[in-house]
């Protein structure tokens, strides 16, 4: 990756809005030596650059560390000599005390990792100001458009404000056997009817149609989720967290009863609620199974010789499908961006923001290509010698304009392991579809 991209000018005034609270009334962490200038509209300004470009990753990934180093010796090299790089590590399960304690030592890093919570507008660092608004930034630095509308809409989706970096992006959908597929005449179903039927010429032919690890729980959550939102529509889950519907409502229980209804036909194979996810995505690959609901974070599995027994020229990938009459669209793909990386408002300077625009151009080719990691930035150059599906998919990431969450993504902790807990119960058949979405209301009543 060697774009050269021409210096950009100061920024000006107006960048980054800021909410007055405790934590923002410190300055940047007594770090900074770059030029403040704060200045225009009251109550905006532009912060001050530290000593470095500090970016505080979690140890799991070491991804991407290696690829923003790789940018520093490439594309970016530039705004490295101008800001070096400069890398803090944290245990993932440690993130949100680690970034609480920083911001209440006003020493968080020029870039962060970070929780959920804590980055929404009613989060700790949200309500403190201590988050650069992205859509503002990326817009006054004309590279907006270098995040995919997508990785956008997923960002907003699940935060609230477009408060993080898609370094990784997943969609989620159906992976099929394009063999099974055309050898019983089965063309990818459009509506769940379609589903059902397919289901039925799959069965017949002593082929598992969907392999589903139970024991992980989640595949058969998304499963209830996805049928309402194509019942429903985008804002099927935020009417949950807003008040405006019950998920005792007919819609709900009715995605609940779908997917019992799926699970009592056998579609998931026999022992699924004990089976785990290896067990099942080698299910998928050698051909026992004929689909599987999964994230784009397969392409690993997929790629891999080993465990790909089909090869990768019989997987499609297609979209959960409609139901019939419902509000929803079979182009509005359930999708995530990894986790929050927010960008710290004191110590967002020019060389800073510098890098952030390089960082928007050319990170989404860099990962690509290096690492084969699919990203929420546009590929602005060849990435050549690409698996077929991986290829696939960030095509169709590149097309995807509206994405909606998965099942429990906006709900409290308690409840999303209810959702889950109960979700043996109901597809056995010892819970009601309007039991489990009862019970799973009430609890979401509670823990508001």
């Amino acid at each position: 990756m060697n774009t050269r991209r021409t210096p950009r000018a100061l920024l000006g005034a107006g960048l980054v809005a800021l909410t007055v609270g405790a934590l923002a009334a410190c300055s940047a962490g007594g770090s900074g030596t770059g030029e403040n200038t704060a200045g225009g509209d009251a109550g905006t300004a532009t912060g001050t650059d530290a000593k470095t470009f500090t970016v505080l990753t979690a140890n799991e990934n070491p991804t991407l560390a290696k690829e923003l180093d790789a940018l520093a010796a490439g594309a970016c090299k530039a705004e490295n000599e101008a800001l070096p790089l400069e890398h803090q590590t944290v245990a993932q399960a440690d993130v949100v005390q680690k970034v609480t304690l920083l911001a209440s030592q006003d020493a968080l890093p020029s870039h962060f990792i970070a929780g959920t919570a804590m980055v929404r507008p009613d989060g700790d660092l949200g309500k403190a100001g201590l988050l650069v608004d992205y859509d503002k930034a990326l817009t006054d630095l004309g590279v907006r458009d270098q995040v995919l509308p997508a990785a956008s809409s997923t960002i907003e989706n699940v935060y609230g404000q477009f408060v993080s970096l898609p370094y990784q992006y997943n969609l989620e959908g159906i992976f099929y056997n394009k063999k099974i597929f055309a050898d019983l005449g089965i063309t990818e179903p459009q509506t769940w009817d379609d589903l059902l039927a397919a289901n039925e010429k799959i069965t017949a032919a002593g082929i598992t149609p969907l392999a589903v690890s139970g024991s992980a729980m989640w595949p058969v959550t998304r499963l209830i989720g996805m049928y309402a939102f194509r019942e429903l529509g985008t804002t099927a889950m935020t009417d949950i967290r807003d008040g405006k519907a019950k998920l005792t409502d007919d819609a709900y229980v009715e995605a609940a009863q779908a997917v019992a209804d799926l699970a009592k036909s056998g579609a998931f194979g026999d022992g699924f609620i004990s089976k785990d996810p290896a067990a099942a995505t080698n299910d998928f690959l050698t051909g026992t199974a004929a689909m599987k609901f999964d994230g784009t974070w397969l392409l690993s599995n997929i790629n891999d010789p080993e465990q790909n027994k089909i090869g990768e020229e019989n997987v499609g990938f297609m979209p959960f499908p409609a139901v019939d009459g419902g509000k929803g669209s079979i182009d509005q793909w359930p999708a995530n961006a990894g986790t929050a990386f927010a960008m710290n408002p004191k110590s967002f300077g020019p060389k800073t923001a510098d890098w952030l625009s390089c960082i928007a151009e050319n990170y989404g080719a860099q990962a690509l290509q290096d690492a084969g990691v699919i990203s929420g930035f546009k590929v602005n150059q060849e990435v050549t010698d690409l698996p077929v599906m991986t290829e696939t998919v960030q095509q169709k990431v590149a097309e995807v304009t509206e994405t909606v969450l998965w099942f429990e993504a906006l709900m409290d902790a308690k409840s999303t392991s209810l959702a889950q807990s109960n979700m043996s119960l109901l597809v056995n058949g010892q819970l009601s579809a309007a039991d489990y979405m009862s019970q799973l209301q009430q609890s979401i009543d509670q823990n508001k």
